[in-house]
């Protein structure tokens, strides 16, 4: 007689050092990301990094700093997808790796490139059925569900969430247990010029429209903007806690999409614990595979679609440094192409490149006649729709060159037009 669901879970249950069963010579893992990350078990793994030759620890966003992040552990080297605080200074110095990727496409590369050998994730607790889920974080992790083997982390904290990231106990091959509260992202303080960016972007969202809307200062005053909407929807990467609110007071409805009607469809969800708290237990929050959400394909099926993107520098021809200044690496490309993309190909869609016109203390354009050397396009000239400062929105969409740099330096600080004027002649882009 086959085993039941009990039985099952029963037997899978293992302490988080059993991962090294799991891991033999040059072993690619992959590790779900920020609140998905298992801690019990990368620690575990750490501990044991003496009996590892070798082995790759592929993950996007670490959720806090690591001696295998920092080259203490020689059996592992870390493999990052996306920089951000507990990876850059790592990277600069040599010690973990950078993979070029747009979000979209990372399930694909992973598969083609590293071909996993184990997936370590931190899940919700089992229910009756023998499905565990991937809580916050679907992302690239839920993409291996049924492919790859799992070692998972149950968190009492996690939250149980649906959509395409139900992971079965057959698919497990150890679980240990955690109970550990989920890293909050607290709303960053809005500026002037964050609220003038917002105001110009919100008021070119007409009702009916669905949003992608990461996280970040402009995004929340943009979600602090449409109290007054009527039947948005939601077809995000990230799902912020800046969504909470329209949704509870019945602007986000989903009932004109076109697709996964009445549902808000994301990736990952990342803010408060009130956002946690939120997507506990929601039906109408699905978290499906970033090579889902992100396939432009995809987003563009939705008419009306907005999407709003931040970027560090934009040169005259709308190319957009996104992740890097110069040659210096701060994230990385994410989801911002796949949008950008998304967007323009959806009916009546458009996109939102938001910048400040300047550094913070006014000595330095961010509107510049060409992107500083070694910068990475990270979306380039020819699907930048409009990009948008405070002092106002370039429309740059079917726009000549000469007409783009000049809308580009009617947007940039006052400071500098004079300036920038001379350069695009120079360039003989005027």
């Amino acid at each position: 007689m086959a085993p039941s669901i009990p039985e099952m879970i029963a037997a899978a249950r293992r302490p988080a050092d059993a991962v090294l069963d799991h891991v033999g010579p040059g072993s690619q893992i992959v590790v779900n990301s920020f609140n998905g990350e298992p801690a019990t078990v990368i620690d575990a793994l750490e501990a044991g990094g003496d009996r590892l030759d070798g082995v790759r620890l592929h993950q996007m966003l670490a959720p806090r700093p690591r001696a295998s992040i920092d080259g203490k552990i020689p059996g592992l080297r870390h493999v990052s997808w996306f920089l951000n605080p507990s990876t850059r200074e790592a990277f600069r110095a040599g010690h973990c790796d950078l993979v070029p990727n747009n979000f979209s496409d990372v399930p694909r590369l992973l598969r083609r490139a590293v071909r996993p050998d184990l997936v370590v994730a931190a899940v919700s607790p089992p229910d009756r059925h023998g499905y565990f889920s991937l809580g916050t974080d679907a992302v690239y992790t839920a993409a291996f569900i049924g492919e790859v083997p799992f070692f998972v982390e149950v968190n009492a904290q996690t939250p149980r969430t649906f959509g395409g990231n139900q992971l079965h106990i057959g698919d497990v091959v150890g679980w240990c247990e955690a109970d550990r509260p989920l890293v909050e992202l607290p709303p960053p303080e809005a500026t002037d010029r964050d609220r003038a960016i917002a105001a110009y972007v919100a008021e070119r969202i007409p009702d009916g429209s669905t949003l992608q809307i990461g996280i970040g200062a402009v995004p929340d005053m943009v979600l602090a903007s449409l109290g007054d909407h009527r039947e948005l929807g939601v077809h995000s990467e990230v799902f912020g806690t800046g969504f909470v609110d329209l949704v509870e007071a019945g602007v986000v409805t989903g009932t004109r999409k076109a697709t996964h009607r009445g549902k808000i469809i994301t990736t990952g969800a990342l803010g408060t614990q009130r956002l946690y708290d939120f997507v506990a237990d929601n039906p109408g929050i699905e978290f499906h595979p970033v090579d889902y959400t992100n396939d432009p394909w995809n987003i563009a099926r939705e008419p009306l679609f907005r999407s709003v993107n931040a970027t560090l520098e934009v040169d005259f021809l709308g190319q957009c440094a996104s992740e890097s200044l110069g040659s210096q690496y701060f994230s990385s490309s994410g989801g911002q192409p796949d949008f950008a993309r998304g967007a323009i190909m959806s009916e009546q869609g458009a996109g939102f490149i938001v910048l400040h016109s300047a550094t913070h203390d006014d000595t330095v354009s961010r509107i510049v006649p060409q992107l500083a050397p070694g910068a990475a396009v990270t979306t380039f000239k020819n699907i930048v729709d409009h990009v948008v400062t405070e002092y106002g929105v370039a429309e740059l969409r079917g726009a000549s060159i000469a007409e783009r740099t000049a809308r580009l330096i009617a947007i940039a600080h006052p400071h500098f037009r004079d300036e920038l004027t001379a350069q695009a002649r120079t360039l003989g882009y005027l």
